[in-house]
């Protein structure tokens, strides 16, 4: 169910200021569906960087930054696209922290968002095609593209000693472009992957899917799939036919749910998920312990939805302006500077840096920097799991 939830509301005016004016912003992504045990922590952690912007009274005209939930379902292009339409033509947002998932983000981008000239500042969606897809300047990811996880994860297989790799994905938008990128990632280094099978979530049953996996064999099953999904049945069948007892992970399979679902048989396995180990990443993970409404800054895209509301924010701050087409094109700016280093908890502080007319550089949270076509350059973290537990390794 799509909610209206108003971030914190500061009140306080700027000379010359008449009176406040609430600025509505959207957050799309699927507080139902195949990530929904991540999306609570995604979404608390934006309006979050919102209640701060409003606290500190520092926006100019008065600004008020108000949340506007909807719920894009990950998996559902049009049920994402009436969210987001009912967001522009309803609710009157001026942006869009969203979407989330790959293939819902391009059928919004394609069907509101350029049609209606809104801003979408997508924290999760990774699939190489967006990269290259038609956005007129609208559309920006604080989350790296899937072809450089490929790369991460073919040099974490080889390193490990891996030979041979089963590789199922989902049957979605994020699981071909992931699992095109390991595949080849993986061969060019001299692996070789003795299956590339989709599966589809939503299904009660993956024997099939596991038989077929299993007859092919690998020193391993890489798992493309989403953790409250089609991933987790797969694993979950595999283990329960012996076909294969480790698993690599990726983002999509990353997540508290997980190994709280599979239990200690989950031990042992291995992969990587978009994460920074920036100097802003051990703040904002303080900050959403202490705040009103907490949220975990470690849980995969939180820091970069945090990092995508600050965006937005601050690009308006610097053009004076709530029209997407005239802050839309400050966002490489204020991400990639040159300026004063801005981190997590210092939006108000950029915002008065801004008025007085001096550059920053936002790293955020996540260590920002876009690049190419408005993208995070991208770290990430190697972990093991441990006791049920993300361990990290180290950062890449």
């Amino acid at each position: 169910m799509k909610k209206l939830l108003l971030a914190s509301a500061a009140t306080a005016l700027i000379a010359g200021a008449a009176s406040a004016e609430d600025v509505k912003i959207g957050i799309l992504i699927g507080f139902t569906g195949p990530i929904e045990s991540l999306t609570g922590h995604m979404a608390n952690a934006a309006e979050a960087a919102m209640a701060e912007v409003n606290a500190s009274g520092k926006a100019l005209n008065g600004w008020n930054f108000v949340s506007v939930r909807g719920d894009s379902t990950c998996v559902d292009s049009a049920a994402a696209t009436t969210a987001a339409e009912k967001m522009v033509t309803s609710d009157g947002v001026k942006g869009i922290i969203g979407g989330d998932c790959s293939g819902v983000t391009g059928a919004v981008l394609q069907n509101v968002a350029r049609p209606n000239g809104i801003v979408m500042v997508s924290p999760s969606a990774t699939s190489p095609a967006l990269s290259t897809a038609e956005d007129d300047g609208l559309f920006f990811r604080t989350a790296p593209s899937d072809a450089r996880e490929g790369e991460v994860m073919g040099d974490i297989l080889v390193e490990k000693g891996v030979k041979s790799i089963a590789l199922t994905y989902s049957n979605s938008d994020y699981g071909k472009g992931l699992a095109e990128s390991i595949a080849a990632a993986f061969t060019a280094k001299g692996g070789t992957v003795t299956i590339n099978a989709a599966h589809e979530d939503g299904k009660s049953d993956y024997s099939a899917e596991v038989a077929a996996l299993a007859a092919a064999g690998g020193d391993l099953l890489v798992v493309a799939g989403y953790l409250d999904q089609g991933g987790k049945g797969i694993i979950q069948a595999s283990l329960d036919s012996g076909a294969f007892t480790q698993f690599g992970l990726p983002g999509g399979m990353v997540g508290d749910s997980l190994p709280l679902a599979i239990g200690p048989a989950l031990d042992g396995s291995y992969g990587q998920v978009a994460q920074s180990d920036s100097a802003g990443a051990a703040i904002l993970a303080e900050m959403g312990k202490a705040a009103a409404t907490p949220y975990d800054a470690t849980s995969p895209y939180t820091m970069e939805s945090y990092d995508a509301a600050a965006l937005i924010m601050l690009a308006m701050q610097a053009t004076n302006s709530t029209d997407p087409k005239v802050y839309g094109p400050k966002i490489m700016d204020i991400a990639n500077g040159p300026g004063e280093q801005i981190l997590p908890g210092q939006l108000g502080k950029a915002l008065e840096l801004i008025a007085a007319g001096t550059a920053i550089d936002y790293d955020g949270a996540s260590g920002v920097m876009l690049v190419g076509a408005g993208e995070s350059a991208g770290r990430y973290k190697q972990f093991e799991v441990k006791g049920g537990v993300y361990e990290t390794v180290q950062f890449r």
